[in-house]
């Protein structure tokens, strides 16, 4: 059973940074094997897909978050990365990883975890 742990939110100012990390643990789970996504809700807002990166690498961001987000993983640490850069007060929601399947749409495939919060401050 895979294990996902979402940490390295906080308060920042507007324009500022924050790095997410999405660790991975299970038996025979390796992040480069399969299409991890971040996704993200604010208060009262449905979740909406962030970034997402497939098995070979390639990326896709929200229009709300292109150019600003980068999303990459590192498979020694099995663990997926989210860079946030020029936040904005809207970026503001708990940020949550999971594995995805790509097609038509993508869809989350496993269940939710606590994710981590993510405020920005105008």
């Amino acid at each position: 059973q895979v294990q996902l742990v979402e940490s390295g939110g906080g308060l920042v100012q507007a324009g500022g940074s924050l790095r997410l990390s999405c660790a991975a643990s299970g038996s025979m789970f390796s992040i480069n094997a399969i299409a991890m996504g971040w996704y993200r809700q604010a208060p009262g807002k449905q979740r909406e897909l962030v970034a997402t990166i497939t098995s070979g690498g390639r990326t896709n961001y929200a229009d709300s978050v292109k150019g600003r987000f980068t999303i990459s993983r590192d498979g020694a640490k099995n663990t997926v990365f989210l860079q946030m850069n020029s936040l904005k007060p809207e970026d503001t929601a708990i940020y949550y990883c999971n594995t995805v399947m790509i097609g038509a749409a993508t869809i989350p495939l496993g269940s939710w975890g606590q994710g981590t919060q993510v405020t920005v401050s105008s």
